[in-house]
């Protein structure tokens, strides 16, 4: 049943943002000045003349949080037919003032730029780092250690790829200010929503075999460190990632992933330690080595299906929508793009778009990493790897003792990072195409259905860690899954983000459409081939 929306507390103005000209596309000149205009967020706001307010109220995290209603507010916000709450932005004339960032700057107040930019970072250096799970890492091993640096050229190929893809993720999410699912809800009727649903279901299990191996992951690479059995440690590892989503706050578990990130870094740090020829690494990069066999090119679409995931989809809005959940200047909901101030909305997209692209170049980074120091150790020795636990226990007699090392660390991190994403993603998507509350920052008492489908998905991901002895035919299956469900999902968020009722002035220009589409075709056909090649038996 729709409830009563909280108004946005409205800004005096000197200005009109009926001039506002942002484009939906982005450029390449975007992400160099995005740096520069980041200011930090200011102090809360005062609420407006004839505004009531409840508060004040604490959430999980103990913030104190005032909840004032406009006068009138309150049949518009009943007209989105959205809960309260659930991340909808609520009606709001335009005509709000410049953000508590203008403020701050007039005061003369500016931070360090470093710490302006790091500030910035969130959803999307997540994301890309968590792309970058075991799964994923075994993936990029297995091709440098059989192709040697002949894959490279997928680094520069995706990297545009993925900041498309992601960067309308991300504006989707704070142009409408809701989750890929409540958009999915809000975009389609009928059987096409139903479709989706199962689509969703079969991704939520694919999400959960995917978790399983890397839990396992965990485990042997604590044991490679001489730590204790693996089944032990991939136990404790999903019991700890539950407990700390339930009973951590949003801003809480979003500082712990941000710091996880700086983890992955130890695979550069492996790449220094290898013997690498850079003259072969340049070829690579350009393509030169490519092979027209069925297992290079079925390993290929592997790699692209590992970097292009749909859970990164419902990740990058789910968590983007949480952060806008906690400002001020939203209240219970979320302050979409045009109920903000000019300055305000852009300041928003260029700090979304530096995020997103900071991330997927970290993400491209490490697959870069990956497939050059396996190619140059492995690779030389034509060596067969087919795990991340594998793949460090071959680098150690080649590299030493220390790569070995690095690398167990890198995907021990990066699996604490990737199995929160993995279960959460698929729990807040499938909730919300349920039209059911979800969000690391509720209780379980009030998103029950959310932390039900994210408790099943962990519990059922750790038993299957503790009691299988080789992942490879979970990541099978998973691949095939999300082979199957990438492209679509692509497809999905292209039509929602052109469709103008939910967009606004922010729908794709013409690069984000190019790179988008051409993303959406890549991974239909690549998910086709993927799932011809593995039944094939290849």
């Amino acid at each position: 049943m729709p409830t009563t929306a909280h108004a946005i507390r409205p800004r005096r103005s000197t200005r009109s943002p009926r001039g506002l000209a942002v484009s939906g596309t982005w450029s390449g000149t975007a992400l160099l000045g995005s740096v520069g205009s980041i200011i930090p967020r200011g102090h809360r706001e005062r609420a407006p003349v004839g505004a009531r307010c409840s508060g004040p109220r604490r959430g999980r995290d103990g913030a104190a949080r005032q909840r004032c209603r406009r006068p009138g507010a309150g049949a518009s916000a009943v007209a989105s037919g959205r809960p309260s709450g659930e991340g909808g932005s609520v009606a709001q004339p335009a005509s709000s003032t410049p953000g508590t960032a203008g403020a701050e700057h007039r005061s003369g107040r500016r931070a360090n730029p470093v710490a302006r930019f790091l500030k910035a970072l969130g959803p999307g250096l997540v994301t890309g780092a968590a792309d970058d799970d075991p799964s994923g890492v075994a993936t990029y091993a297995q091709a440098g250690a059989t192709f040697g640096n002949a894959m490279l050229w997928t680094v520069p190929f995706t990297l545009p790829l993925m900041m498309a893809v992601q960067e309308i993720c991300d504006r989707m999410a704070l142009a409408s200010g809701d989750s890929l699912g409540m958009l999915i809800r809000r975009r389609f009727r009928g059987g096409a929503r139903t479709a989706i649903v199962v689509l969703m279901a079969a991704l939520i299990v694919a999400n959960c075999l995917n978790l399983a191996a890397d839990l396992m992951a965990i485990g042997q690479g604590v044991q490679l460190l001489g730590a204790g059995p693996a089944p032990v440690w991939s136990a404790v590892a999903g019991v700890g990632i539950v407990v700390a989503l339930v009973l951590g706050s949003f801003d809480w578990i979003g500082r712990i992933f941000k710091w996880l990130c700086l983890v992955l870094l130890v695979y550069v740090g492996v790449l220094f330690a290898a013997d690498v020829d850079w003259a072969d690494v340049g070829a690579g990069l350009l393509g030169t080595q490519v092979h027209l066999t069925p297992d290079y090119v079925g390993l290929t679409v592997g790699v692209l299906g590992t970097t292009i995931s749909p859970y990164m989809f419902f990740w990058q809005t789910a968590q983007r929508v949480e952060e806008l959940r906690e400002e001020p200047l939203g209240g219970d909901g979320t302050a979409a793009l045009d109920q903000r101030s000019v300055g305000e909305a852009r300041r928003r997209l260029r700090t979304g778009r530096l995020d997103v692209f900071t991330g997927m170049v970290f993400s491209v980074l490490i697959m870069f990493a990956i497939i050059a120091a396996t190619a140059a150790t492995l690779g030389t020795r034509h060596q067969t790897v087919t795990s991340a636990a594998q793949a460090a226990q071959a680098l150690e007699p080649i590299a030493g003792t220390y790569a070995g090392a690095l690398f167990a660390i890198g995907f021990i991190g990066s699996g604490i990072l990737a199995v929160p994403v993995l279960a959460a993603s698929g729990a807040a998507g499938m909730a919300a195409l349920l039209d059911k509350r979800w969000g690391l920052e509720k209780s379980p008492r009030k998103a029950p259905v959310f932390y039900l489908l994210l408790g099943v998905g962990v519990v059922a991901g750790t038993l299957l860690s503790v009691f299988l002895s080789n992942p490879i035919r979970l990541l099978v299956l998973s691949a095939v899954v999300n082979g199957i469900a990438a492209g679509p999902f692509v497809v999905i968020m292209m039509l929602i983000s052109h469709d103008r009722t939910i967009m606004h002035r922010y729908r794709n220009g013409a690069l984000s459409r190019t790179l988008g589409w051409a993303a959406a075709v890549i991974m239909c056909v690549g998910g086709v081939y993927g799932v011809w090649y593995t039944v094939a038996g290849g």
